[in-house]
Formats: structure tokens, sequence, C-alpha cells
């Protein structure tokens, strides 16, 4: 028996498969303190032990998207390891803050698959599930992932395709215990605004712009084990190049998105979202935001931002498709999530 993991193809998943994935990982203070350096990142609530004490909670958690690259990275060997390009996801929440101490591990269920008319490759749909030490579940969401088939004499499976929401419910969404706004410091936060001061189809230029670099996505990549051929080895592709994990760009973007929503604390639900085109080494990438929804939540002075946050290559703002429905060549993120807002 081969003693090496080549990964999965396309043929190689079922309908309702679950893989359970290696390997559990403790987080600690150095997590934040890299995703800090990767990342211009400055929402005070994931800064400062202090102000998140202010704020009803214990200590700063991890940052959120930290640790959805965390859990995310864990899934790469068993999902995407033979991917040609990450999609999309859908139904995300993020039900448990992750603190300093708590050891992660994920496991997903094959929800959906769909063989593409050119017999090469095929979408997988899984559906994640990142635990803590304790087995209490801290996130889940959906992605699909385009991978190659190994055999293209392989029969194609039958199409399923699963019925996602569209929106998380706001409802639905999971507040921390504790998480009182009520005597939130807007001085310390760094901007004055609260939910009310934001209208529904509002756009918010973020105004700045960084420079990708290889060496920052390098360390990102190996920061959360991914493992996807496609961002680490320049001979995968045809063109040579080594394509940006989305999740960099999704973390760039967010960053980027504190300038104008620097009181848009913590992310708590994913809608949806598309990588809508790839990302290479020496692309600048800005940001921008549109105002979707606003919801009330049962904590006190905390409200519920609907947000959607996408990353440009070419510094247009409010432009997102053409009159055909398909996303400008400059769109590389299109992010639809809630996060939480003093109310």
């Amino acid at each position: 028996m081969a003693k090496t993991n080549p990964g999965r193809f396309f043929e190689d998943y079922r309908i309702g498969q679950v893989l359970t994935h290696a390997v559990p990982r403790t987080v600690s203070g150095g997590e934040r303190a890299l995703y800090h350096a990767l990342y211009p990142a400055r929402h005070a609530l994931y800064s400062s032990d202090e102000f998140a004490r202010a704020c009803g909670l214990a200590a700063s958690p991890l940052d959120d998207l930290a640790a959805f690259h965390i859990v995310f990275g864990k899934t790469v060997p068993d999902v995407s390891l033979n991917a040609v390009a990450n999609l999309g996801y859908a139904e995300g929440r993020w039900l448990r803050p992750v603190m300093a101490g708590d050891t992660l591990n994920s496991v997903s269920e094959v929800i959906g698959l769909k063989e593409n008319s050119n017999g090469k490759t095929g979408v997988v749909y899984v559906r994640t599930r990142g635990l803590n030490q304790r087995g209490e579940t801290v996130m889940e969401y959906v992605r699909w992932v385009m991978v190659r088939k190994n055999n293209l004499d392989a029969p194609a499976p039958e199409a399923v395709v699963p019925e996602l929401a569209k929106v998380v419910a706001p409802e639905t969404l999971a507040i921390p215990p504790g998480l009182d706004f009520s005597a939130y410091d807007f001085t310390l936060a760094g901007e004055p605004h609260r939910m009310a001061d934001y209208e529904i189809g509002e756009v918010i230029d973020h105004v700045d712009g960084v420079t990708i670099e290889e060496a920052e996505h390098m360390i990102a990549t190996r920061l959360w084990q991914n493992t996807a051929k496609v961002h680490f080895d320049a001979t995968f592709r045809d063109d040579g190049k080594r394509l940006i994990y989305g999740g960099h760009v999704i973390s760039m973007a967010r960053a980027l998105s504190f300038n104008g929503l620097a009181n848009a604390q913590m992310i708590v639900g994913l809608n949806g979202g598309a990588h809508a085109n790839p990302c290479f080494a020496g692309t600048t990438v800005k940001a921008w935001s549109e105002v979707l929804d606003k919801a009330e939540t049962s904590a006190p002075g905390v409200g519920a931002i609907r947000l959607r946050l996408v990353a440009t290559s070419d510094a247009s703002v409010g432009k997102l498709k053409d009159e055909t429905g398909r996303y400008l060549p400059g769109v590389l993120l299109d992010l639809d999530y809630w996060a939480l807002i003093p109310a």
C-alpha cells in the first residue's frame, strides 16, 4: 500500500461521505500576532483583552477569520488538494468565540456532486464543522470546489446540487454570551459610527490598497496549513503561477474595510461568497462594501449589519457585474456576511 497521500479526485467522493480531518491544532496568542502581521487588522475587539472585557467577554477572541482559516486549512488534504479553484460559500455561522488555548479540528460531509461538461473536473459540495476540544461546534459553513478527475473514464455520478439558503436568517445568528455594547468605547474603537448611521444601499469606499506579495501569501498558506497544490506548486498550473489562496484575499479585504466599518466587530454569518476572478502575486487589492440589511439582536446594545464586501484589482467602486450578469474582470471577491455592530 502506498504510504503517501495523492489527495482525493472527483471520482473518489460519494454523497453522505464523512471526512474527519487531521491534524488538531491548539491556538495561542501567536496566531493573533501572525494574523495581524499578515493583514492590517485593527478591529478593537480582536486587538485588546481590555476592550473585549469592557464588551462583556472574558478576553479577546481569536479573529473570526483566523478561526475560519484554521478550520478550512484542515479540510484541504481531503477536499481540495487537487482543486482547480474554490468556488463559493454559503450557510456559514460562527457559533462560539475561539479563545487562546482552544484546540480546533474539522469534520466535513459531502452534500453535493456534479461533473462538469468537459469530463475532466467536477464540483464537490461539502458542509464543514469546526469543533473545539469539548466537541462543541465553533463554526460551520458550506463550500463548493472544482476538483480534477484522475481517471477520465470514471463514470459521472448522479448530479446532486444542494439547495442552500441565500441568507442566514438574522434570528439564527449566534451572539456570544455576555456580549454587551451598551458602554461601547467609540474612541478606542477608532470610529464614531453605529448601526443607525448606515443606510441600506449605502456604498463605502475603503480607500486603501495592499499589493499582494508571494512571501506573505506563502507564510499565510503555511500558517493555515493549506496545502492545496495550486497555492504551493508553481508547476501545477499551465501559466506557471501560484494562485493566491482565496481566504488571503478575504482577510485582506476585511482588514481594509476597517476604514469606514471599524465598528463592524464580529463576523457571525456568511451568507454567500464567490472568488470571482483569480488573484496572483503583484496584484494590488482594494475594497468597497455595500450595506445590504440591518437587524436587531437580543444582546444589549448589539445590532447586526449585513454587508457585501467586494475586493477589486482595478480600484472600481460600486461596480460588480456586466450587463450579462458576469463578474467584471477586476472583481476578485464578492462576500456577503453578517457582522455585529453597536446598535
